[in-house]
């Protein structure tokens, strides 16, 4: 039967709509995020377990401390739609899925009560909106592998979730879902079913997880699509990193913001590696697409979380400023990860002071000034009223290894077959400490995961695997070291293989052990994992303590006004200091004393004297 001409022409209609606003969308979504956005993300605090009335209250709080201070979004992070999920890691044994029939992952009932009889997170959005405030969530990339079991129906499609998956590129941390194939009938359809779901939620913000790294194009193009489809101002946001350069300006052109690195966590190591991860990142900064270095783990921590137990954070003082004023000058989104309602006074003064946030939300030509192995400078412009704004930074560190002091060292490279590919036995000569390094090749590569593969001591009649070995200390620049997984949490996987025993690294690390009596040889392989980013690690063992020099507790950091392309008169301001902020003119150069691991953030101007041009 042929169609009557009216419905041909209403069906014309509504293509030429959509066409339209799906242009529309995506040539102004980048206006959605036009400055770094700020929030709070339940991770950090609260793992995958956070309940509706901890999302009320931390709302609550941002909505009366933080809001005018320019915070407005409030995230619900992974695995909202698990009843029975737990802390430090995920429950996969017995996971209990809220999920509707058209294959769509749910909110748990049990954990959100305000989800029951279908309504999804309408009534929390709505009650974070009364607050003036936008509500966001996070999701795993892909369908869910209980509806392509299932054999769920894809709404607006002729298709089951059986007809558009692929257990390829499956995320290997986390079971739940599988890739969507692109190629397949019914693929968009799909994630356009399900961001019509958030969007009538009224979602304001999307994390989407397992996409950055390694990243998955054809769904991140799906994403965007599905998002412009909504009609809805989605901020979308690409996790976890680091996002690959080669492709930077897919993830500009898709996407509001990026992760740059894996989860960060509350130590010194992760912190320092921003330095160099945002110099590589600087260049693809754009007006609402902003790379991301990841949630502030900040405040109150761990209180149900996957790394690490209740706390507060391990940085000292000194860190959180270097931390706050490398995000702002960088023009890193903010997301605060501690729990708002136990804030400290100092922390809240970190995230609420103006003049700081301003540098974040105002500042242009954001740049490294410098970068030595002890002090590092940043600058940007004020564009209303010519100022400089510099933040000058003391990373100064004891060596962590003194190569010297090695009693064997050598290169793993990942491209084909390692160049060490023997395995390493080494006489301890009745040392009673072991030390296993590993320093990354070339020394700002990031992202290098380098396994101990049958790492073990040995006495010619009995071997411990130092798996087994509890150690004493550990310090990890990329991940987290682990016993018999990759610095990821995933499965040692390396020379085309899966392994069951060795120690897994994130560059550059250290570990330290004591060794039991009567054993005197050490033997093991050395790789690089499947998963790291970098290709190459340089692997060393010590018997005494590979430290290097140790630093002075302070240092003298000094920027000639020149290099600014200001005058030889200028007065600055300390936009950290609470109260004297004005330090006065200051001569043909500043210069300021800071702490080691300390920071400083000054605005320069012309003295009152000078003359601009």
């Amino acid at each position: 039967m042929r169609k009557p001409k009216t419905c041909i022409l209403l069906l014309t209609l509504i293509s030429i709509t959509s066409f339209a606003q799906i242009n529309k969308a995506a040539k102004d979504f980048h206006q959605w995020a036009s400055t770094p956005p700020m929030g709070w993300n339940s991770w950090d605090a609260y793992g995958p377990t956070v309940t509706e009335s901890e999302v009320k209250a931390n709302a609550d709080y941002m909505s009366r401390y933080l809001k005018s201070a320019g915070w407005q979004y409030i995230v619900v992070d992974i695995r909202w739609y698990v009843a029975n999920d737990k802390a430090h890691g995920y429950n996969e044994t017995d996971p209990k899925y809220s999920i509707d029939g058209y294959g769509r992952l749910l909110p748990s009932v049990e954990r959100f009560p305000s989800s029951a009889d279908g309504m999804g997170f309408a009534h929390l959005a709505s009650y974070i909106h009364s607050l003036g405030l936008k509500f966001g969530i996070h999701i795993m990339r892909g369908v869910p592998v209980i509806a392509v079991k299932n054999r769920m129906p894809v709404l607006g499609s002729k298709v089951t979730a059986a007809d558009i998956y692929s257990d390829k590129g499956q995320c290997k941390w986390l079971k739940d879902m599988y890739t969507v194939d692109a190629s397949k009938q019914g693929a968009q359809a799909y994630y356009n079913s399900l961001f019509q779901l958030y969007a009538s939620w009224g979602v304001d913000f999307i994390k989407v997880d397992d996409l950055s790294a390694p990243y998955h194009q054809d769904e991140i193009s799906m994403i965007r699509k599905a998002i412009d489809l909504t009609g809805r101002k989605i901020v979308l946001s690409t996790s976890p990193g680091e996002t690959p350069l080669v492709n930077a300006s897919h993830v500009q052109q898709n996407a509001n913001l990026w992760r740059t690195v894996d989860d960060f966590w509350d130590n010194w190591p992760e912190l320092k590696d921003h330095f160099r991860v945002f110099r590589r990142w600087n260049i693809y900064r754009q007006l609402g697409a902003w790379p991301d270095g990841d949630m502030l783990p900040l405040g109150h921590l761990g209180i149900r979380a996957e790394r690490g137990d209740d706390r507060n954070s391990l940085f000292t003082r000194d860190e959180q400023y270097t931390l706050m004023t490398l995000w702002t000058i960088f023009r890193s989104p903010l997301f605060f990860g501690g729990d708002l309602p136990s804030l400290d006074t100092f922390t809240q003064s970190l995230i609420t002071n103006k003049e700081v946030l301003d540098v974040l939300q105002k500042s242009i030509h954001n740049q490294e000034l410098f970068h030595t192995d002890d002090t590092v400078a940043w600058v940007a412009d004020d564009p209303e009223t010519g100022d400089k704004y510099l933040a000058l930074f003391n990373i100064a560190d004891p060596i962590l290894m003194d190569e010297k002091k090695a009693i064997w060292s050598g290169v793993a490279k990942k491209a084909g077959r390692p160049t060490l590919e023997k395995t390493l036995y080494l006489d301890l000569k009745n040392s009673k400490k072991l030390y296993l390094g590993v320093k990354a090749v070339p020394e700002d590569s990031t992202g290098i995961m380098a396994d101990w593969i049958d790492a073990r001591i040995e006495n010619g009649k009995n071997k411990i695997n130092l798996s087994d070995i509890k150690w004493v200390k550990t310090v990890s620049g990329f991940g987290k070291n682990r016993n018999n997984k990759n610095a990821a949490g995933a499965p040692l996987q390396a020379n085309g293989e899966i392994w069951q025993n060795g120690v897994g690294t994130g560059a550059n690390s250290l570990i330290e052990y004591d060794i039991p009596e009567g054993y005197t040889y050490f033997t093991s392989r050395r790789l690089i994992d499947n998963a790291s980013t970098g290709n190459s690690a340089q692997f060393l063992v010590f018997t005494t303590d590979p430290k290097g020099k140790m630093p002075s507790d302070s240092a003298t950091i000094s920027v000639d006004f020149a290099k600014l392309g200001f005058p030889e008169n200028c007065q600055v301001r300390d936009l950290w200091s609470g109260k004297d902020k004005d330090l006065g003119t200051f001569k043909g150069y500043f210069e300021r004393v800071l702490k080691r691991h300390g920071a400083g953030l000054y605005r320069i101007s012309f003295a009152k004297n000078e003359k601009k041009g």
